[in-house]
């Protein structure tokens, strides 16, 4: 039996955290940036974790990853 492969895009975005959480960044940030507030573009920084509802297409993406 073959491996399983990573998807390459999701080895991309999502790092697992320790506890088993995954965190991701923030959609939004990355063109059309002018129209956005600064607020706004202020509060798109950082890292947030993935929701629990999203953490099995996660787990079949990344069967490696330990989730």
């Amino acid at each position: 039996m073959p491996k399983m492969k990573t998807k390459s895009s999701a080895k991309k975005r999502f790092r697992v955290r320790p506890g088993g959480t995954v965190k991701r960044a923030q959609a939004y940030k990355r063109h059309i940036l002018t129209k956005k507030t600064t607020k706004n573009k202020r509060q798109l920084r950082g890292m947030v974790n993935v929701h629990e509802t999203n953490m099995g297409h996660i787990a079949q993406m990344m069967p490696y990853a330990g989730l």
